[in-house]
Parts: structure tokens; sequence; C-alpha cells
């Protein structure tokens, strides 16, 4: 880079000459500095390297063509649509015909005279040609930088031009020398990628598919290594937790007192798990299963190896339903082992809170079991030696650190199967642990996609289920997430309809967010109890639910759920010795829908749905990154870069074992990029 450069430079210092409304123009689109417009990339590219001639277009295709505006015309169906026709000349003199639907405002901007680059679909009828217009741009290109080349496609904003934007990057590129790189060249051979200089040209302005390819090769690349530096020094790999002592005979005497046998896949996690707490460093694990692979179990086994050493534990809920539940399992595994708990939730009485906490301070309890009460004021351990946190993708990122003050060793737990490539970045500081498989005497859970029509027959069969003794969710998505109200009246609505639908000796129960907690859990209780044989819910039946008795799963409106979120519902039944059914009703019977929803049906495997969810869907906002200061992937893709994340992540994890505070000659421009790329909000500041 041209040293007299500064990149951080605004751009109203002028010091690459853009055009005098060059800082006006491009602040629009949040662009201030050199080095944001040079990192301002093309979102797709179009191969115009040899664009069709109007006579060699087919019908029914996408194509890309250029032509003079000769005239236009704009004119209201009998639909009340407005048309916009142009007549276009191309450079031999042919003619083809431009429409666009519903774009009055374009009258205005669309006249004779103006050179167009247009895309659209192609509709041939005899001689006449039209083009069904997808998207343009104004040739007004003295540079020819908008064709006979593979075009960047910018994100922009109205009357801000493509051509504009090409012609702005390209002065500052010829503006600068080499961009100098944050990576060896040892490295650069080793991880076959091209430099930084070659690679943000060719991003811009590729010379070919091949060198366009390399370039963002290289851009995936540093996305996914500085994301995994921030994540992976945001706990530092050397910091000090306890050293556990694990002993045979408290492991036998855990074994003994179980109502069964651990599997392998229990097994293996649990030998991962108690390697982590002999070593001297913190435990800093994420134990993923499958819904219902049993890892509370291994859970309660790290907490008696922790107890056992004189330690105390804690385990944190997302919800008091799913505390609740935690603290009864837990209890049936450890009471009879002499350990003694404590429930910490927000609806106990003052009183309660205040005893309990006086027994955590004290250490006269050894476990604690609550929602996020446990990290609030007054909450005092007098050793937390392990914490186990639960669904931790519903926790803040504060609140998982409030209850990790006093380093304890830590076990996230998630029964939502997250592919490796989001469990890579998303928990990029946690070491991955999976239990796969079901536990013995698990149920498969017979699945099946009817349309809303069928609802009728899907009810009889309920029934016929209930007569045998057996229970029945209903589950019904919200209709509109924003309004508490429509959520109790969705629930209310179907409730009534059920009640017209089955026959009064079914005892139909209702669950909906606009309930108190006490409610809720007494709901829950009288489900469990099988005083109520339905039970319609808004709110998705928590993770971990658990009433063995429960055979048959409805979801209404089932297109409206994630793919991931109908197999933690399918989740909730199958977990007794029954038969167990899950019917999925769908309000639209459009082929995508039975095509999406008929994945559900043929995996049973939490963690395939997950990835074929994640390429349906995307990847969101990754562990609410905008909050936790950790650079943004501008050009990585999580979903299908799991090579990258890979390498980048092993080169991360390389340069931190070389140099954790990357101090050295070495690492200096790599330190300034990635305290650039870090908005350090949540990710501690260590640079």
């Amino acid at each position: 880079m041209d040293r007299q450069l500064d990149l951080d430079q605004e751009l109203t210092s002028r010091a690459v000459d853009l055009g005098a409304q060059a800082p006006k123009k491009l602040a629009e689109i949040g662009i201030g500095t050199y080095r944001e417009l040079l990192s301002h990339f093309p979102r797709r590219y179009e191969d115009r390297r040899a664009l069709p001639s109007y006579g060699a277009l087919v019908d029914g295709q996408t194509a890309t063509i250029t032509g003079q505006v000769m005239s236009r015309v704009g004119n209201r169906s009998r639909r009340g649509m407005h048309v916009m026709r142009a007549g276009l000349r191309g450079a031999g003199g042919e003619r083809v015909t431009a429409v666009w639907f519903n774009q009055p405002w374009l009258e205005k901007q669309v006249y004779p005279g103006l050179n167009l680059v247009l895309t659209g679909k192609v509709k041939r009828q005899g001689r006449t040609v039209e083009l069904m217009v997808q998207g343009f741009e104004v040739d007004d290109d003295s540079e020819s930088l908008s064709f006979n080349r593979i075009v960047g496609i910018y994100p922009t904003t109205q009357g801000l031009s493509q051509a504009y934007l090409r012609r702005a990057v390209k002065r500052l590129l010829d503006a600068l020398g080499p961009l100098p790189d944050h990576l060896q060249r040892s490295l650069l051979e080793r991880y076959e990628l091209v430099s930084l200089d070659r690679a943000v040209r060719q991003a811009h302005f590729p010379d070919s598919e091949e060198e366009l390819q390399a370039a963002r090769r290289r851009l995936k690349f540093d996305d996914f290594l500085f994301f995994e530096l921030a994540v992976l020094r945001s706990r530092d790999p050397n910091r000090l937790g306890r050293t556990f002592h694990v002993r045979e005979a408290d492991l036998e005497a855990f074994a003994a007192s179980l109502p069964f046998t651990l599997t392998e896949g229990q097994q293996r996690a649990l030998n991962e798990i108690l390697t982590d707490m002999q070593a001297p460093k913190q435990m800093a694990r994420l134990l993923q299963g499958d819904v219902g692979s049993g890892k509370t179990a291994v859970a309660a086994a790290a907490v008696y190896v922790a107890v056992k050493n004189g330690a105390q534990a804690a385990l944190m809920a997302p919800t008091e339903i799913l505390a609740r539940q935690h603290f009864l399992n837990l209890q049936r595994y450890l009471f009879p082992l002499g350990v003694r708990s404590e429930l910490l939730i927000g609806s106990m009485s003052a009183g309660e809170r205040r005893a309990a906490r006086a027994r955590l301070a004290s250490g006269e309890a050894d476990l604690a079991v609550g929602t996020h009460a446990l990290i609030q004021e007054g909450v005092e351990f007098h050793d937390l030696g392990l914490a186990v946190i639960d669904e931790e993708h519903r926790f803040g990122v504060e609140q998982r650190r409030g209850l990790l003050k006093s380093t304890p060793d830590v076990l996230v737990m998630s029964a939502t199967p997250i592919p490796r490539s989001l469990a890579l970045t998303t928990y990029g500081d946690l070491e991955l642990t999976v239990i796969d498989g079901l536990p013995p005497g698990r149920q498969p859970v017979k699945t099946m996609l009817v349309t809303a029509s069928k609802r009728r027959d899907v009810y009889r069969f309920a029934w016929q289920q209930i007569k045998e003794g057996r229970q029945v969710y209903v589950v019904t998505p919200l209709i509109e997430e924003s309004e508490a109200l429509d959520e109790v009246l969705a629930a209310t609505r179907l409730a009534d309809d059920l009640r017209q639908i089955m026959p009064e000796a079914a005892r139909i129960g209702m669950l909906h967010g606009r309930l108190s907690s006490d409610e809720k859990d007494e709901v829950m209780a009288a489900f469990r109890r099988h005083d109520l044989d339905l039970l319609v819910s808004t709110t998705v039946i928590e993770v971990g639910v658990d009433v063995p008795n429960a055979t048959v799963m409805v979801i209404e409106n089932a297109e409206r759920f994630g793919l991931a979120q109908l197999h933690q519902l399918r989740g909730r039944v199958g977990r007794g010795s029954h038969e167990s059914h899950c019917v999925l009703v769908a309000g639209d019977a459009s082929r995508k829908t039975r095509e999406r929803l008929g994945i559900v049906v043929k995996h049973a495997d939490g963690f395939t749905i997950a990835e074929m969810d994640l390429r349906l869907r995307g990847p969101g906002d990754l562990h609410g990154t905008r909050q936790s200061g950790l650079p943004e992937l501008s050009i990585g893709d999580v979903v299908d870069d799991v090579e990258i994340i890979e390498q980048a992540r092993d080169l991360a994890l390389k340069m931190l074992d070389a140099d954790p505070e990357l101090e050295a000659a070495w690492a200096e421009r790599l330190r300034a990029e990635l305290r650039r790329r870090s908005r350090a909000v949540m990710v501690r500041e260590v640079i």
C-alpha cells in the first residue's frame, strides 16, 4: 500500500480524488473511509464477457443485454397495473422491448438517449421479443467496467448507480500500491491462499472465474480466521480452573444408583468431560445430544464428581418449567448418594429464596438448580466448582458470564442439534462433545404429514389414543409473535375448536405465554399427573419436558416452524414404552412446503435436519454477534464453508499456542487487523 495513504482516513480528506460528490454519495450506503470502500465487496457477479445479440435471445431464459432507449410509454392495464415499455436498439441496430411492471416512477428516470444494461426474462412471440426486466443499470460508464468482463453487482441504494460505485473502487485501487498482507508467505502456501492484495483486486474486478474463486476463498478465510481468533481469545486457554480427582469408587457408586446403564455414547461423553475436570485448566465444553439422548445423566455424574471433591455445582436452565424438571431428575439421581440440592427460581417467595441462598453461601447445599435467578444479586456460593448451563443460546452473554466469576469448570448442554460448521463458529470457545444414539428403550417416533383438510381424521386418531390411556400434545404457532393477545386467542380458539371436534369426555388443558409461571407449572403438573388428556400449547412445550405417557404430538400450521424446532417438538413424545406419533398438519399445501416438511418426515437424526434447516434458512445472527463484539462475517458462509472454517480455526489455535497475546513481530499486522475488526463490546479487550 502506498505509505502516504492511510486507509482509515475519511473520504472528506480527498487524499484520493473520487469525484466532488463522493463523500456525500457514498455516505448514503454507510461508507465514510477508504477502507470501508475497499471492503464493500460485490454481493454477486454477472458474466458479461459476451452479451447475446437480440437475435440469439431464447424464450423463457434470463439474459443480460445492453441497448439505447429509443422510446418509452407508460400505461395502466385493465387490472390497474402500471406497465412501462421502452423500445431499445442494440449495437447492430436490432430492436427489443423492455417491460417494467408497477414502477411508475421509472417514467422520469428512463428516457430516450439513455444507454442501459438490463437483466430479465425473455418472452418471444413470433418476431417480437420482450424482456421482463428484473434489474437494470444506467450505462454511463466511460471506463468500460460494466460489460465485456465479469461484473460485480454491489449492495447499493436508489440513486447511487452500480457504474458510479465501480468507478470509485477502481480509482481507489489504482491509487494504492500493493496492500500489505497480515499472513506470512509460508502460511499462504500451506493453506493455498492468494495474497491479500490479489484477493481484494480480483474480488472487485475479476479477470476470470478461477481468479474470482481464489479471491473469495482468501477473503472468507480471513473472515473466519479473525472470527475464531476473537472467539478463542475471549477465554484464556491457559486460564486455571479446578483440578478434580476422579475416583473409581465414586463412579461405581453413581452407576449403581442409576435405574439404567449408561449407553456407549453417554460413557464416551462422560470420559471426555472427566478428562477436562482432572486437568488444571478451566473446562469449557459443549455437550450436544439429540432430543432424549440422556445428557442430564451425564451432567449428574460430573456434578457428583465435583461434590465428592468438596466443591459446589450449579445448573442454570432458561425457564422455570425446565429448571424444576432438572431439579427433580437430578434429585432422583443424586439424593440417594447424599447430594443436597436447592431449587432457586423467581416464583419462590422471598423467604424461600433467602433460606436457599443462605444454605448455598454456607456450603450446606451442594447443588443449586435454577433459572437466571442464580446469577442475581445476593446469590453467593461457598465454593462453586462446576457450572452447567442448559440451552445456553437462550441466555445473553452477560448472563452466562455472571455465573462464571469464580472460574468454575463449565459444561454447556444443548438439545438443539447444531451442524458442525455452526458449532465451530457460534461456540468456538468451547470444546465439542456429541452424544450419539438414543438411550435404550426410547422408541422411534412415526412422523406423518397431512393437509388441513384431514384434521378431523387426525383428532379421531388422537381420541383413539386417549381411549387407550395415552395423552396428546397439540401445538399451534403464534399467528403474530409481537401480539401476546393473539397468542391467547390462537390457543383459546384451537381449544374451543377441539372441544367441538373431540368427545366431551376428553379433558383439555391450555398453555400459553400470558399465564404466570405458577399457572404454567400447575397446567404441566396436571398433564403429568394425567388429570388432562390433551394439552393445547402455543409456547413451544419446553425442551426437556418429560411426560412418558404422551404418545401423540399434533403440530398445527407446521410450515410456520423451523425444521429444527419441529424436531424438538417431536422429541416430546416417544419417551415411554408405547409407540408414538407426530402429525404435521400443513395449512399451506404448496410443493415447497411439502418438500421442506418432508425432511422431518424422512429423517430422525436431529443433526441431519439441522444441517438442512441451516441451508434453507441461513444461520441468522450468530450467537447475537452484533452485541458480542465479534467481527462480522462479510463474505464467509457458515453453511457451505465448513472446510475453510476448520482450516481457519486450526490456524487460529496454532497462532494462539505460539503467542497467546499476539505480541511477536510476526503478529503485528494481524493484531492491528484483529483490533480493527473486533469492535470489542462483550469480548474482553485483551489487545
